[in-house]
């Protein structure tokens, strides 16, 4: 392999580590996930808001109907956000981030809905693999359990999180994405700053740090990097790549946390990511 074409290797995946970050992060921050998501939301605006702005990116949106549909987005991703920070916080990293990647499965079955085109039997097929995949994880269904919380909650937030990416999609092709994300980041930080008030907040500035490494390098770089690697690969290639964030994660959780996946999950996550490979195999 040529010196260059292995330096953009490995920063795609130093992008998809960095991204993966998110889950030791938000589960080692002893901060409520709507504080944790103010804070992120403000580092972002501050950051894309910059970069727009030195981009000379123009922030106007040209009429009401790409209004709302950016304010809808932006509120489908802020209760991603809020639901997904829970089932890190409640259960654990592989758990978490294994029930948010039901969202590529999830989403192959709503965009038919969403843009009333036809089913394809093979996301059918995925869905279902999904599920056993969740069934796996959490054999034993018991609403007190956190196990169960997490998984519930983050199969909710990747319902949001498709749901979102869905009604981002005809914006997309008509403004600059850094300034839809500024937007959405600055109704996150707007809708989630009276939490301040009524939310314990004495833990901020021992965690603070981390909280500019959850903003700064894995949400601003990290995001970067990997829509710069589109440059250099094709988009399934690099989506081949990215459906490695939960095997990341879960090995930064054993390295930071010491939490070490059970074999339910492993084997259930196992199910779930296969779905990933084989839908971004099929779309290639």
């Amino acid at each position: 392999m040529k010196s260059n074409d292995l330096k953009k290797l490995l920063e795609l995946n130093a992008s998809i580590i960095l991204i993966s970050s998110a889950g030791v992060l938000v589960r080692y921050i002893e901060l409520s996930p709507v504080l944790i998501a103010f804070w992120r939301g403000l580092l972002g605006v501050l950051l894309l808001g910059a970069f727009a702005y030195f981009k000379k990116s123009s922030f106007k949106i040209n009429n009401k109907k790409d209004m709302q549909r950016l304010l809808l987005s932006s509120a489908l991703f802020g209760a991603h956000w809020f639901t997904y920070f829970y089932a890190l916080q409640v259960s654990s990293v592989a758990v978490g981030m294994l029930s948010l990647f039901t969202y590529p499965a999830i989403t192959t079955l709503l965009e038919p809905l969403y843009f009333k085109t036809k089913f394809n039997k093979r996301h059918i097929i995925l869905a279902l693999i999904v599920l056993f995949g969740l069934y796996i994880m959490s054999p034993d269904i018991d609403f007190s359990s956190d196990n169960t919380k997490g998984i519930i909650s983050g199969v909710l937030s990747a319902v949001l999180y498709a749901l979102r990416n869905l009604t981002m999609k005809s914006n997309t092709n008509k403004y600059d994405s850094s300034v839809l994300m500024f937007y959405q980041f600055l109704f996150i930080t707007v809708v989630f700053s009276p939490f301040l008030w009524t939310h314990e907040t004495h833990n901020t500035l021992s965690f603070f740090p981390y909280i500019l490494i959850l903003g700064i390098f894995t949400t601003a770089i990290g995001h970067t990097l990997f829509i710069r690697s589109f440059k250099n690969f094709n988009i399934s290639t690099a989506s081949i790549i990215a459906s490695s964030q939960p095997v990341f994660g879960i090995l930064l959780g054993v390295l930071f946390l010491s939490e070490i996946p059970n074999f339910n999950n492993i084997l259930g996550g196992t199910l779930i990511l296969s779905t990933v490979f084989i839908e971004s195999f099929s779309k290639n």
